[in-house]
Formats: structure tokens, C-alpha cells, sequence
């Protein structure tokens, strides 16, 4: 009998040692509660009541009061000194090293072993505080004194200015994209922090851009012989269409693989609903929430 009950015990054991054996699956991401703009586009709005900003082409974050995650969830792993004294104030903002470089931004930010050396070049432009209660006029001010008070090289506040006129906003959407830049935001002065698509943020660009999921590779003819000619690409609707231009050459010769997402222009829609003339601007490293 005392056999059998050290016999039930022993299994009982090895059960538990292999139970407690097994790697513990790691909880998937949580997306921070981030405002999102929509497209202004030819609408008509009260230009003066609105802040202005240049659009950076950047990676966008969120600073808990601990450390920076990304749109979709994931912890971004930064060198300790990057945000040391930082405010524990949640922030949103732009991870940012200069027009143009999205591209050195997202490896840097994609980089589970930080390195010190290629951080010292970016910036986190703050644009927004989502736990301040006041309208945006108030958490512009509230955005300065912060970063100022901080006195930290990393942490920097996104210029804000007003526009009087659609005249003027256009001659500085023309102004920013001349100079590299992608387009311009627009945030109401009376709004406050909303989570999700917001008629109070609104981005104003010279073209139309969207995201679609790489399917196929089409080899390249030509000058392009042995490298991409085009990508072919899935909406989200399940349409599917190519894009063969807008690549770099050393883009071409290491696309962006099936099953990555990538973030392309173009210039409206043809008649059957499909992106006219479009071309290829970055491999989205996550899709937004």
C-alpha cells in the first residue's frame, strides 16, 4: 500500500517538474491608446484654430514615464543614458534623426542591443502629453515647460505654430515638402486627448499613402536583371496590385520579403478602385493598430 502511494507521488512529482518544465509563452503586445489623425485633404476647416507642425518621418512612440514602446506595443530597447531624467509624465512623440532618414530611425529603433554610438543621433520630438486634461493650447504649453525643465539633449518639443489662412498653410505644406519633409499636422487648439481617429488631428500631405502586404516578387528585365522588378502587393481588402518604382537599388536587390508590410504613394484611385501610379516609399516595420 505505501508502495503504491510513493509510486502515485513520484508520477505526481515528474508531472509537476514537467509542467513547470515548459517555457511560459509570452503575452502578446498591448498597443498603447495612442490619437490618430485623419486626412485633411481639400476639406474645408477654420485654418486660425488649428496648430501646425511639420509631419515627421519618423518611428512613432510613447513614453510611459518608464520607457518608450511602439504603436503597437512593443518595448523599445534604448541605452539607459538615452533617456536618463526623463519626466515620468506619459509623452507621445517621434522617434527622429532628420528628413529622409526614416529608414536609419527604424533600424535603430528595431535594434534589440541598443547601441549607444547610433543613438546619440536621435531625437524624440514630443507632440503630445495623453494623460494632461486640458485642450491642446494648454498641453502645447505644457509640452514646452516640460522638455525645458527636463534639460535633456534626446527630449525635444515639436514646434507648434498658427496659420491665419488656407493660403498660407498651403505655402508651408509647399515649404516643407520642398525641403525633404512628408507634410504637415494639424491639431485643434480646443481639443483634448481622444483615443483612435480623430476629426481634431488632422495630416496634410501633397499625395496619398496606405499600407499593403507583400505577396510575390516579380524578377527584374533589363537594367533590373536579377533583382526586383516589382512587388506584388495585397490590400486590405484583398485586392492586388504591383508597385515598381520608388525602390533604391539596394532595395531592389534585398526587397521587402512576402508577408512584410509596406507603406506605398499614389496619386487617387482608378476606376476600378485600384492606387494609380503607385510606388514604393518603406517597409512598415509593424502595422499600426
Amino acid at each position: 500500500m505505501r508502495r503504491h502511494h510513493r509510486s502515485r507521488a513520484h508520477v505526481a512529482l515528474t508531472v509537476l517538474l514537467w509542467l513547470v518544465s515548459i517555457p511560459l509563452q509570452a503575452a502578446a503586445p498591448s498597443p498603447p491608446a495612442l490619437m490618430l489623425a485623419r486626412d485633411l485633404g481639400t476639406t474645408q476647416i477654420d485654418v486660425p484654430a488649428y496648430y501646425v507642425s511639420e509631419k515627421l518621418d519618423g518611428v512613432r512612440a510613447r513614453w510611459d514615464g518608464r520607457a518608450l514602446w511602439t504603436r503597437a506595443g512593443h518595448r523599445i530597447a534604448t541605452p539607459p543614458a538615452f533617456v536618463a531624467g526623463w519626466p515620468d509624465t506619459p509623452m507621445d512623440g517621434e522617434l527622429w534623426v532628420a528628413r529622409g532618414r526614416f529608414d536609419v530611425v527604424s533600424g535603430i529603433a528595431r535594434s534589440s542591443r541598443p547601441d549607444p554610438a547610433a543613438w546619440e543621433a536621435v531625437r524624440f520630438m514630443v507632440f503630445d502629453l495623453p494623460a494632461h486634461a486640458g485642450p491642446f493650447s494648454e498641453r502645447v504649453v505644457a509640452m514646452r515647460a516640460l522638455v525645458a525643465q527636463t534639460a535633456r539633449p534626446q527630449l525635444r518639443a515639436v514646434e507648434q505654430t498658427r496659420m491665419t489662412t488656407r493660403a498660407a498653410l498651403d505655402a508651408r505644406l509647399a515649404q516643407v515638402v520642398a525641403a525633404g519633409g512628408e507634410g504637415l499636422m494639424l491639431h485643434h487648439a480646443d481639443a483634448h486627448y481622444g483615443v483612435g481617429r480623430s476629426a481634431a488631428l488632422l495630416k496634410l500631405k501633397p499625395h496619398d499613402d496606405a499600407e499593403a502586404r507583400v505577396v510575390a516578387h516579380t524578377p527584374g528585365k533589363g537594367k533590373y536583371a536579377g533583382v526586383l522588378g516589382a512587388l506584388v502587393v495585397e490590400h486590405h481588402d484583398g485586392r492586388r496590385f504591383r508597385i515598381g518604382t520608388g525602390f533604391t537599388d539596394a532595395q531592389r536587390a534585398n526587397p521587402p520579403p512576402p508577408g512584410s508590410w509596406v507603406t506605398y504613394r499614389y496619386n487617387g484611385l482608378t476606376s476600378t478602385g485600384l492606387p494609380r501610379f503607385a510606388r514604393f516609399m518603406r517597409t512598415r516595420d509593424e502595422m499600426p493598430p
